[in-house]
């Protein structure tokens, strides 16, 4: 006969073997409920916008690579009706210069470079799945038009500014210019040529605006020198993100780089100025290390001090449950909900692996 501590004991077990599943289950269904929001909110010709109707372009291209990554294509799946419109929406606004959005738009035209990366992320991506054969002509001629416009607006220190360098005077920025990194890197991996130059000056851009401490300054754009105290956490996880998504474990900067993140970055711990665009690609970088790779990277640290995803994902998923509206939306931040409920989104879905430029 088995004994009262037995009993308690197998219960135990059981209640702990059901704890993942369990929180899953509550995961899958926040997630269901954001993307249920962003569907209902998407507006009839097919883009979502920022408050005050701001930035579409980029809203847009974010929101519909949340709905790639819930495995939707624009064959198939529960939001494959959205997807279509959106792509159909960022088709019709890329330009015979191969600006992807309308610079006429008064909530774009001085930030119009932000809208441009972020659509053709978001379209080569989609690109990758597309097997409709006229569709995906348009799409690529799209898409070198793009990389081209891209290319041609790079600043001379290898940076993008908020416009292109010879509309902006040769300005750059930082999150602009990461912006601009990934989007090529998504292209190369959808098959769409892209000049190894430009990437390797965008890179070499991120090393020059490194400081000693391992965070990425704003700008090079006057001085050049990236000094100690000017870091800016976001900027730094977003270039992590760019060096893991391009398999650049080892590199000296990117060591630097998740170093300074690790100790400057609060997981989870409420509200800090541009923390959603912070999370969403500090997240992404996470992601790849797993649960090994920081180990790897730093085979002299204690293991009980390494950055991991479980641990990450432990603490990060049942914040963004918590701060989850009952709508299904998220609304911190002051660009709007739209952005804050994709960047979430995107977080949330990492695991699912069905976008390649997120892949581990």
């Amino acid at each position: 006969m088995r004994t009262l501590l037995g009993l308690a004991l197998t219960a135990s077990l059981a209640c702990a073997a059901d704890e993942p599943a369990k929180k899953k289950v509550e995961i899958d269904a926040t997630v269901e409920k954001g993307l249920d929001w962003l569907k209902r909110t998407q507006a009839a010709d097919g883009h979502w916008e920022a408050q005050g109707g701001q930035y579409p372009t980029s809203m847009t291209a974010l929101a519909g690579m949340c709905f790639l990554m819930e495995g939707s294509t624009l064959r198939e799946g529960k939001y494959s009706d959205q997807l279509l419109k959106a792509v159909n929406w960022l088709m019709v606004r890329a330009q015979p210069n191969g600006l992807i959005g309308n610079p006429n738009n008064p909530t774009e035209s001085s930030r119009y470079m932000y809208g441009h990366g972020f659509g053709l992320l978001f379209l080569a991506s989609v690109y990758g799945e597309e097997d409709d054969a006229d569709r995906r002509k348009k799409l690529e001629g799209i898409l070198k038009n793009a990389v081209d416009f891209m290319c041609k607006a790079q600043t001379d220190k290898g940076g993008w500014g908020y416009v292109s360098a010879s509309e902006g005077s040769n300005f750059d920025e930082g999150s602009v210019t990461i912006t601009q990194l990934q989007a090529l890197r998504a292209a190369r991996n959808a098959g769409i040529p892209v000049p190894k130059a430009s990437i390797d000056k965008s890179v070499e851009y991120l090393r020059k605006s490194t400081t000693p401490r391992g965070g990425i300054i704003y700008s090079l754009a006057s001085g050049g020198v990236a000094t100690a105290g000017q870091e800016r956490a976001p900027l730094t996880a977003a270039a992590v993100a760019c060096a893991f998504s391009a398999g650049q474990y080892t590199d000296e900067y990117a060591k630097k780089w998740i170093t300074y993140c690790k100790e400057n970055i609060a997981i989870a711990k409420g509200r800090l100025s541009h923390d959603e665009y912070q999370s969403y690609y500090y997240a992404q970088a996470v992601y790849v290390l797993g649960d090994d790779r920081y180990g790897q990277m730093f085979p002299a640290e204690n293991k009980t001090t390494w950055l991991t995803w479980s641990a990450y994902r432990e603490v990060m998923y049942d914040y963004l449950k918590q701060q989850q509206n009952a709508d299904g939306s998220w609304t911190s931040g002051y660009i709007g909900p739209v952005f804050s409920t994709a960047t979430n989104l995107t977080i949330l879905q990492l695991e699912k692996g069905l976008v390649p430029i997120y892949h581990r």
